[in-house]
Protein backbone atom coordinates (compact mmCIF):
# COMPACT_ATOMS: atom_id res chain seq x y z
CA UNK A 1 0.00 0.00 0.00
CA UNK A 2 2.93 2.38 0.07
CA UNK A 3 3.15 2.58 -3.57
CA UNK A 4 2.04 5.25 -5.25
CA UNK A 5 -0.67 3.14 -7.15
CA UNK A 6 -2.67 -0.16 -6.80
CA UNK A 7 -0.65 -2.38 -4.92
CA UNK A 8 0.52 -5.19 -6.47
CA UNK A 9 -1.70 -7.69 -8.06
CA UNK A 10 -1.37 -10.76 -6.26
CA UNK A 11 -3.09 -9.40 -3.43
CA UNK A 12 -6.16 -8.25 -5.95
CA UNK A 13 -9.22 -11.11 -5.67
CA UNK A 14 -9.77 -11.85 -8.71
CA UNK A 15 -6.94 -10.42 -10.43
CA UNK A 16 -6.35 -12.63 -13.51
CA UNK A 17 -10.05 -11.69 -14.51
CA UNK A 18 -9.21 -7.85 -14.46
CA UNK A 19 -8.65 -6.21 -17.90
CA UNK A 20 -4.84 -5.82 -18.20
CA UNK A 21 -5.21 -2.27 -18.53
CA UNK A 22 -6.99 -1.87 -14.94
CA UNK A 23 -4.66 -4.30 -13.28
CA UNK A 24 -2.53 -3.25 -10.89
CA UNK A 25 0.92 -4.01 -12.11
CA UNK A 26 4.31 -3.93 -9.83
CA UNK A 27 6.33 -2.57 -13.00
CA UNK A 28 4.20 0.95 -12.45
CA UNK A 29 3.54 1.04 -8.64
CA UNK A 30 5.50 3.83 -8.85
CA UNK A 31 3.60 6.35 -10.93
CA UNK A 32 6.41 9.11 -10.84
CA UNK A 33 8.34 7.04 -12.97
CA UNK A 34 8.61 8.55 -16.71
CA UNK A 35 6.51 11.62 -15.85
CA UNK A 36 8.12 14.28 -17.20
CA UNK A 37 5.40 17.07 -17.20
CA UNK A 38 2.67 16.52 -14.14
CA UNK A 39 2.67 16.34 -10.55
CA UNK A 40 2.06 12.97 -9.41
CA UNK A 41 0.82 11.82 -5.45
CA UNK A 42 2.88 8.88 -3.68
CA UNK A 43 0.35 6.86 -1.49
CA UNK A 44 1.36 6.40 2.12
CA UNK A 45 -1.69 6.19 4.44
CA UNK A 46 -4.97 8.35 4.87
CA UNK A 47 -3.32 10.64 7.30
CA UNK A 48 -1.19 11.46 4.38
CA UNK A 49 -4.71 12.06 2.14
CA UNK A 50 -5.83 14.19 4.86
CA UNK A 51 -2.62 16.17 4.98
CA UNK A 52 -3.23 17.04 1.41
CA UNK A 53 -6.70 18.17 1.69
CA UNK A 54 -5.26 20.26 3.97
CA UNK A 55 -2.86 21.87 1.63
CA UNK A 56 -5.29 21.86 -1.05
CA UNK A 57 -7.67 23.83 1.59
CA UNK A 58 -5.15 26.36 1.68
CA UNK A 59 -4.67 26.84 -1.29
CA UNK A 60 -8.65 28.03 -2.30
CA UNK A 61 -8.26 30.12 0.43
CA UNK A 62 -5.00 31.71 -1.11
CA UNK A 63 -7.02 31.99 -4.18
CA UNK A 64 -10.11 33.66 -3.13
CA UNK A 65 -8.05 36.00 -1.15
CA UNK A 66 -6.06 36.86 -3.91
CA UNK A 67 -8.29 37.16 -7.28
CA UNK A 68 -11.98 37.59 -7.66
CA UNK A 69 -12.35 34.26 -10.23
CA UNK A 70 -9.54 32.49 -8.78
CA UNK A 71 -9.11 29.02 -9.98
CA UNK A 72 -7.61 25.98 -7.71
CA UNK A 73 -6.06 22.43 -8.93
CA UNK A 74 -6.15 19.31 -7.74
CA UNK A 75 -5.57 15.80 -8.14
CA UNK A 76 -7.81 13.30 -6.71
CA UNK A 77 -4.47 10.24 -6.14
CA UNK A 78 -4.04 12.95 -3.32
CA UNK A 79 -7.21 12.52 -1.84
CA UNK A 80 -7.39 8.80 -1.58
CA UNK A 81 -5.95 5.46 -2.72
CA UNK A 82 -5.38 5.15 -6.11
CA UNK A 83 -6.52 1.48 -5.99
CA UNK A 84 -9.70 2.50 -5.49
CA UNK A 85 -10.12 4.63 -8.70
CA UNK A 86 -8.28 1.09 -10.46
CA UNK A 87 -11.56 -0.86 -9.70
CA UNK A 88 -13.96 1.61 -10.06
CA UNK A 89 -12.42 2.96 -13.68
CA UNK A 90 -12.55 -0.66 -14.73
CA UNK A 91 -16.34 -1.23 -13.67
CA UNK A 92 -17.28 1.80 -15.61
CA UNK A 93 -15.04 0.90 -18.92
CA UNK A 94 -17.04 -2.64 -18.58
CA UNK A 95 -20.31 -1.47 -17.83
CA UNK A 96 -19.73 1.19 -21.27
CA UNK A 97 -18.35 -1.35 -23.39
CA UNK A 98 -21.11 -3.70 -22.58
CA UNK A 99 -23.93 -0.70 -24.00
CA UNK A 100 -21.72 -0.91 -26.87
CA UNK A 101 -21.86 -4.96 -27.48
CA UNK A 102 -25.37 -4.63 -27.14
CA UNK A 103 -25.42 -1.89 -29.58
CA UNK A 104 -23.71 -3.91 -32.10
CA UNK A 105 -26.18 -6.63 -32.11
CA UNK A 106 -28.81 -4.06 -32.61
CA UNK A 107 -27.29 -2.97 -35.97
CA UNK A 108 -25.78 -0.07 -34.77
CA UNK A 109 -21.65 -0.51 -34.58
CA UNK A 110 -19.57 2.56 -35.58
CA UNK A 111 -22.29 4.94 -34.38
CA UNK A 112 -21.16 8.25 -32.96
CA UNK A 113 -21.60 7.28 -28.88
CA UNK A 114 -24.35 9.30 -28.40
CA UNK A 115 -26.44 7.97 -31.40
CA UNK A 116 -26.59 4.83 -30.28
CA UNK A 117 -30.04 4.16 -29.18
CA UNK A 118 -31.39 0.59 -28.11
CA UNK A 119 -34.83 -0.07 -27.63
CA UNK A 120 -35.61 -0.58 -24.37
CA UNK A 121 -37.96 -3.97 -24.66
CA UNK A 122 -35.18 -6.06 -26.84
CA UNK A 123 -32.71 -4.78 -24.31
CA UNK A 124 -34.87 -6.13 -21.61
CA UNK A 125 -34.77 -9.53 -23.47
CA UNK A 126 -31.12 -9.55 -24.20
CA UNK A 127 -30.68 -8.91 -20.17
CA UNK A 128 -33.38 -11.76 -19.46
CA UNK A 129 -31.77 -13.88 -21.93
CA UNK A 130 -28.10 -13.71 -20.19
CA UNK A 131 -29.56 -14.54 -16.77
CA UNK A 132 -28.66 -10.75 -15.78
CA UNK A 133 -31.84 -9.77 -14.60
CA UNK A 134 -35.10 -10.79 -15.09
CA UNK A 135 -38.00 -8.56 -17.50
CA UNK A 136 -39.54 -7.59 -13.55
CA UNK A 137 -36.13 -6.65 -12.18
CA UNK A 138 -34.83 -4.40 -15.11
CA UNK A 139 -38.26 -2.83 -15.67
CA UNK A 140 -38.09 -0.77 -12.84
CA UNK A 141 -34.29 0.32 -14.07
CA UNK A 142 -36.18 2.32 -16.76
CA UNK A 143 -39.15 3.71 -15.29
CA UNK A 144 -37.06 7.09 -13.97
CA UNK A 145 -38.40 10.27 -14.87
CA UNK A 146 -37.01 10.22 -18.16
CA UNK A 147 -35.47 6.67 -18.23
CA UNK A 148 -37.12 4.99 -21.21
CA UNK A 149 -39.74 6.73 -21.81
CA UNK A 150 -39.30 7.51 -25.38
CA UNK A 151 -38.79 3.38 -25.78
CA UNK A 152 -35.04 3.48 -26.31
CA UNK A 153 -31.90 3.93 -23.92
CA UNK A 154 -28.83 5.95 -24.51
CA UNK A 155 -25.52 5.52 -22.97
CA UNK A 156 -26.54 8.38 -20.99
CA UNK A 157 -29.07 6.10 -19.74
CA UNK A 158 -27.48 3.51 -19.43
CA UNK A 159 -24.43 4.92 -17.33
CA UNK A 160 -27.17 6.18 -14.97
CA UNK A 161 -27.83 2.97 -13.85
CA UNK A 162 -24.24 2.77 -12.11
CA UNK A 163 -24.74 6.61 -10.04
CA UNK A 164 -23.79 7.14 -6.24
CA UNK A 165 -27.59 5.61 -5.62
CA UNK A 166 -26.18 2.30 -6.59
CA UNK A 167 -24.13 0.94 -3.38
CA UNK A 168 -20.87 0.77 -6.15
CA UNK A 169 -19.52 -2.91 -3.91
CA UNK A 170 -22.65 -4.31 -5.05
CA UNK A 171 -22.34 -7.20 -7.32
CA UNK A 172 -23.23 -6.14 -10.95
CA UNK A 173 -22.54 -8.80 -13.39
CA UNK A 174 -21.80 -8.58 -17.67
CA UNK A 175 -20.96 -11.24 -20.10
CA UNK A 176 -17.61 -11.44 -20.86
CA UNK A 177 -18.05 -11.99 -24.92
CA UNK A 178 -14.88 -13.80 -25.65
CA UNK A 179 -15.63 -16.85 -22.68
CA UNK A 180 -19.58 -16.90 -22.27
CA UNK A 181 -19.23 -16.58 -19.12
CA UNK A 182 -21.27 -13.98 -16.31
CA UNK A 183 -18.51 -12.14 -14.73
CA UNK A 184 -18.98 -9.40 -11.41
CA UNK A 185 -18.02 -6.36 -12.59
CA UNK A 186 -16.51 -5.57 -8.77
CA UNK A 187 -15.07 -7.70 -6.82
CA UNK A 188 -16.71 -6.87 -3.51
CA UNK A 189 -15.27 -4.26 -1.76
CA UNK A 190 -14.04 -5.09 1.67
CA UNK A 191 -15.20 -2.79 4.45
CA UNK A 192 -11.77 -1.10 4.21
CA UNK A 193 -11.93 -0.34 1.01
CA UNK A 194 -15.31 1.09 1.24
CA UNK A 195 -14.25 3.57 4.07
CA UNK A 196 -11.50 4.36 1.84
CA UNK A 197 -14.05 5.21 -1.00
CA UNK A 198 -16.29 6.97 1.32
CA UNK A 199 -13.33 8.93 2.56
CA UNK A 200 -12.04 10.25 -0.66
CA UNK A 201 -16.08 11.27 -1.34
CA UNK A 202 -16.02 13.48 2.09
CA UNK A 203 -12.56 15.34 1.07
CA UNK A 204 -13.79 15.99 -2.34
CA UNK A 205 -16.77 17.07 -0.81
CA UNK A 206 -15.04 19.29 2.12
CA UNK A 207 -13.09 21.17 -0.91
CA UNK A 208 -16.34 21.39 -3.29
CA UNK A 209 -17.67 23.48 -0.68
CA UNK A 210 -14.62 25.31 0.73
CA UNK A 211 -14.35 26.58 -2.93
CA UNK A 212 -18.11 27.62 -3.68
CA UNK A 213 -17.78 29.63 -0.19
CA UNK A 214 -14.38 31.30 -1.24
CA UNK A 215 -15.95 32.10 -4.89
CA UNK A 216 -12.92 30.16 -6.48
CA UNK A 217 -13.21 27.43 -9.27
CA UNK A 218 -12.04 24.10 -8.31
CA UNK A 219 -10.37 22.09 -11.17
CA UNK A 220 -9.78 18.38 -11.15
CA UNK A 221 -6.53 17.71 -12.80
CA UNK A 222 -6.22 14.77 -14.98
CA UNK A 223 -4.22 11.33 -14.64
CA UNK A 224 -3.44 8.30 -16.13
CA UNK A 225 -5.56 7.14 -18.10
CA UNK A 226 -6.25 3.59 -16.20
CA UNK A 227 -7.50 6.27 -13.12
CA UNK A 228 -9.41 8.78 -15.44
CA UNK A 229 -13.05 7.10 -16.22
CA UNK A 230 -13.38 7.32 -12.30
CA UNK A 231 -11.60 10.55 -11.71
CA UNK A 232 -14.20 11.98 -14.41
CA UNK A 233 -17.21 10.19 -13.44
CA UNK A 234 -16.65 11.65 -9.73
CA UNK A 235 -16.00 14.69 -10.83
CA UNK A 236 -19.27 14.83 -13.22
CA UNK A 237 -21.35 14.07 -9.68
CA UNK A 238 -19.70 17.04 -8.23
CA UNK A 239 -20.68 19.43 -11.39
CA UNK A 240 -24.61 17.96 -10.61
CA UNK A 241 -23.86 19.08 -6.97
CA UNK A 242 -21.93 22.41 -6.77
CA UNK A 243 -22.92 23.38 -10.57
CA UNK A 244 -26.41 24.40 -10.49
CA UNK A 245 -26.26 28.06 -10.62
CA UNK A 246 -22.31 28.87 -12.03
CA UNK A 247 -18.96 26.65 -12.61
CA UNK A 248 -17.65 25.55 -10.17
CA UNK A 249 -16.18 22.54 -10.61
CA UNK A 250 -14.13 22.07 -13.87
CA UNK A 251 -12.84 18.53 -15.13
CA UNK A 252 -10.20 18.30 -17.50
CA UNK A 253 -10.17 16.40 -20.70
CA UNK A 254 -6.92 14.81 -21.92
CA UNK A 255 -6.95 15.72 -26.12
CA UNK A 256 -4.47 13.04 -26.55
CA UNK A 257 -6.50 10.52 -25.64
CA UNK A 258 -8.58 8.96 -28.92
CA UNK A 259 -11.62 8.92 -26.88
CA UNK A 260 -11.19 12.62 -25.86
CA UNK A 261 -14.45 13.35 -28.05
CA UNK A 262 -16.86 11.26 -26.78
CA UNK A 263 -16.42 11.81 -23.49
CA UNK A 264 -16.84 15.56 -23.81
CA UNK A 265 -19.79 15.36 -25.96
CA UNK A 266 -21.51 12.32 -24.13
CA UNK A 267 -20.71 14.84 -20.38
CA UNK A 268 -21.76 18.03 -22.30
CA UNK A 269 -25.13 16.04 -23.41
CA UNK A 270 -25.67 15.43 -19.90
CA UNK A 271 -25.16 18.96 -18.48
CA UNK A 272 -28.12 19.79 -21.57
CA UNK A 273 -30.78 17.07 -19.77
CA UNK A 274 -29.79 17.95 -16.06
CA UNK A 275 -29.33 21.67 -16.61
CA UNK A 276 -26.12 22.29 -14.67
CA UNK A 277 -22.77 24.28 -16.00
CA UNK A 278 -20.25 22.53 -17.60
CA UNK A 279 -16.89 23.40 -16.95
CA UNK A 280 -13.52 21.67 -18.51
CA UNK A 281 -9.95 22.43 -18.84
CA UNK A 282 -9.05 21.29 -22.62
CA UNK A 283 -5.21 19.97 -22.21
CA UNK A 284 -3.19 18.16 -24.99
CA UNK A 285 -1.78 15.39 -22.00
CA UNK A 286 0.73 15.53 -19.77
CA UNK A 287 1.80 10.99 -19.65
CA UNK A 288 2.68 9.90 -23.25
CA UNK A 289 5.60 8.26 -22.77
CA UNK A 290 4.81 5.79 -19.14
CA UNK A 291 1.04 6.06 -20.76
CA UNK A 292 2.57 4.08 -24.06
CA UNK A 293 5.53 2.24 -22.16
CA UNK A 294 2.52 0.62 -20.02
CA UNK A 295 0.01 -0.12 -22.91
CA UNK A 296 3.10 -2.14 -24.57
CA UNK A 297 4.89 -3.62 -21.60
CA UNK A 298 1.41 -5.21 -20.01
CA UNK A 299 -0.26 -5.69 -23.90
CA UNK A 300 -3.56 -3.60 -24.26
CA UNK A 301 -4.03 -0.77 -26.78
CA UNK A 302 -2.14 2.22 -26.73
CA UNK A 303 -5.19 4.93 -25.85
CA UNK A 304 -2.93 7.62 -26.95
CA UNK A 305 -3.58 9.09 -30.54
CA UNK A 306 -1.01 7.85 -33.09
CA UNK A 307 0.71 11.69 -33.82
CA UNK A 308 0.91 15.28 -32.31
CA UNK A 309 -1.22 16.46 -35.39
CA UNK A 310 -4.00 13.65 -34.77
CA UNK A 311 -3.60 15.17 -31.23
CA UNK A 312 -4.02 18.68 -32.43
CA UNK A 313 -7.38 17.88 -34.62
CA UNK A 314 -8.65 16.52 -31.55
CA UNK A 315 -8.03 19.63 -29.26
CA UNK A 316 -9.43 21.48 -31.84
CA UNK A 317 -13.00 19.26 -32.65
CA UNK A 318 -12.98 19.23 -28.78
CA UNK A 319 -13.20 22.67 -27.94
CA UNK A 320 -15.11 23.39 -31.09
CA UNK A 321 -17.88 21.46 -29.56
CA UNK A 322 -17.71 23.27 -26.51
CA UNK A 323 -17.76 26.56 -27.89
CA UNK A 324 -20.43 25.83 -30.21
CA UNK A 325 -22.21 24.63 -26.67
CA UNK A 326 -21.52 28.33 -25.63
CA UNK A 327 -22.89 29.49 -28.36
CA UNK A 328 -26.05 27.67 -28.06
CA UNK A 329 -26.90 27.73 -24.04
CA UNK A 330 -23.83 30.50 -22.51
CA UNK A 331 -24.23 27.03 -19.88
CA UNK A 332 -20.52 25.91 -20.60
CA UNK A 333 -16.99 27.02 -19.61
CA UNK A 334 -13.99 26.23 -20.94
CA UNK A 335 -10.33 26.77 -20.06
CA UNK A 336 -7.97 26.95 -23.15
CA UNK A 337 -4.68 24.90 -21.36
CA UNK A 338 -2.47 25.03 -23.53
CA UNK A 339 0.80 26.67 -25.37
CA UNK A 340 0.27 26.39 -28.79
CA UNK A 341 -0.01 29.64 -30.42
CA UNK A 342 -2.34 28.12 -33.27
CA UNK A 343 -5.09 26.76 -30.67
CA UNK A 344 -5.32 30.40 -28.81
CA UNK A 345 -5.70 31.17 -32.62
CA UNK A 346 -8.30 29.23 -33.43
CA UNK A 347 -9.82 30.00 -30.23
CA UNK A 348 -10.13 33.52 -31.04
CA UNK A 349 -11.34 33.13 -34.37
CA UNK A 350 -13.87 30.97 -33.24
CA UNK A 351 -15.29 32.90 -30.45
CA UNK A 352 -15.23 35.89 -33.01
CA UNK A 353 -17.68 33.93 -35.57
CA UNK A 354 -20.00 32.70 -32.56
CA UNK A 355 -20.38 35.79 -30.98
CA UNK A 356 -18.70 34.98 -27.83
CA UNK A 357 -17.30 38.16 -26.00
CA UNK A 358 -13.95 37.94 -24.08
CA UNK A 359 -16.13 39.98 -21.14
CA UNK A 360 -18.59 36.94 -20.44
CA UNK A 361 -15.78 35.51 -19.09
CA UNK A 362 -16.90 31.76 -20.29
CA UNK A 363 -13.82 31.37 -22.30
CA UNK A 364 -10.80 31.55 -20.21
CA UNK A 365 -6.96 30.63 -21.13
CA UNK A 366 -4.08 29.47 -18.99
CA UNK A 367 -0.45 28.98 -19.03
CA UNK A 368 2.07 27.49 -16.69
CA UNK A 369 3.82 30.44 -14.47
CA UNK A 370 7.42 31.95 -16.28
CA UNK A 371 6.54 30.00 -19.50
CA UNK A 372 4.57 31.55 -22.56
CA UNK A 373 4.57 35.24 -21.69
CA UNK A 374 4.31 36.20 -24.83
CA UNK A 375 0.78 34.25 -25.56
CA UNK A 376 -0.17 35.34 -21.85
CA UNK A 377 0.24 38.98 -22.00
CA UNK A 378 -1.42 39.70 -24.81
CA UNK A 379 -4.58 37.97 -24.45
CA UNK A 380 -4.69 39.48 -20.65
CA UNK A 381 -4.21 43.33 -22.75
CA UNK A 382 -6.78 42.08 -25.03
CA UNK A 383 -9.34 41.92 -22.22
CA UNK A 384 -9.51 38.08 -22.13
CA UNK A 385 -9.53 36.35 -18.79
CA UNK A 386 -5.98 34.59 -18.84
CA UNK A 387 -4.61 32.75 -15.86
CA UNK A 388 -0.76 31.68 -14.87
CA UNK A 389 -0.55 28.04 -13.22
CA UNK A 390 1.08 28.11 -10.46
CA UNK A 391 2.97 24.65 -9.07
CA UNK A 392 3.66 25.19 -5.32
CA UNK A 393 5.42 22.96 -3.06
CA UNK A 394 9.28 22.02 -1.27
CA UNK A 395 11.86 23.78 -3.51
CA UNK A 396 13.02 20.09 -4.36
CA UNK A 397 10.02 18.81 -5.64
CA UNK A 398 8.85 21.46 -7.61
CA UNK A 399 12.32 22.66 -8.83
CA UNK A 400 12.78 19.11 -10.62
CA UNK A 401 9.18 19.64 -12.36
CA UNK A 402 9.85 23.20 -13.64
CA UNK A 403 13.43 22.29 -14.81
CA UNK A 404 11.52 19.60 -16.63
CA UNK A 405 8.47 22.11 -18.00
CA UNK A 406 11.53 24.27 -19.63
CA UNK A 407 13.09 21.38 -21.69
CA UNK A 408 9.91 20.35 -23.05
CA UNK A 409 9.17 24.08 -24.16
CA UNK A 410 12.37 25.02 -25.41
CA UNK A 411 10.58 25.80 -28.55
CA UNK A 412 8.76 28.51 -26.95
CA UNK A 413 12.35 29.77 -24.54
CA UNK A 414 13.04 30.71 -28.25
CA UNK A 415 10.07 32.31 -29.10
CA UNK A 416 9.78 33.98 -25.94
CA UNK A 417 13.68 35.61 -26.75
CA UNK A 418 11.94 36.66 -30.82
CA UNK A 419 9.51 38.03 -28.37
CA UNK A 420 11.85 40.32 -26.35
CA UNK A 421 13.47 41.28 -28.62
CA UNK A 422 10.70 42.52 -30.79
CA UNK A 423 9.59 44.34 -27.52
CA UNK A 424 12.61 46.46 -26.60
CA UNK A 425 12.74 47.33 -30.79
CA UNK A 426 9.68 48.99 -29.96
CA UNK A 427 10.38 50.43 -26.67
CA UNK A 428 13.56 51.60 -28.32
CA UNK A 429 11.70 53.38 -30.91
CA UNK A 430 9.16 55.36 -28.78
CA UNK A 431 11.69 56.48 -26.79
CA UNK A 432 13.19 58.02 -29.99
CA UNK A 433 10.22 59.46 -31.36
CA UNK A 434 8.89 60.89 -27.89
CA UNK A 435 6.06 58.41 -27.84
CA UNK A 436 7.19 56.04 -25.08
CA UNK A 437 3.23 56.80 -23.27
CA UNK A 438 1.36 57.20 -26.44
CA UNK A 439 -2.56 56.09 -27.37
CA UNK A 440 -1.61 52.44 -27.48
CA UNK A 441 0.31 51.82 -24.84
Amino acid sequence: AGLCGPSPSSSTPGAEQREKQYRAHRGFGDRRGGVISARTYFYADEAKCDQHMETFLRCIDASGGSSENGFSAIKLTALGRPQFLLQFSEVLVKWRRFFHQMAAEQGQAGRAALEMKLEAEKLQEALANLGIATKAESQHWFTGENLGRSGTVDLLDWNSLIDSRTKLSKLLLVPNMQTGQLEPLLSRFTEEEDLQMKRMLQRMDVLAKRATEKGVRLMVDAEQSYFQPAISRLTLEMQRRFNRDRAIIFNTYQCYLKEAYDNVTVDVELSRREGWHFGTKLVRGAYMEQERERAAQIGYEDPINPTYEKTNEMYHKCLDYILEEIKHSRKANVMVASHNEDTVKFTLRRMMELGIHPSEKKVCFGQLLGMCDQITFPLGQAGFPVYKYVPYGPVNEVLPYLSRRAQENRGFMQRANRERDLLWKEVKRRLLTGSLFGPNH
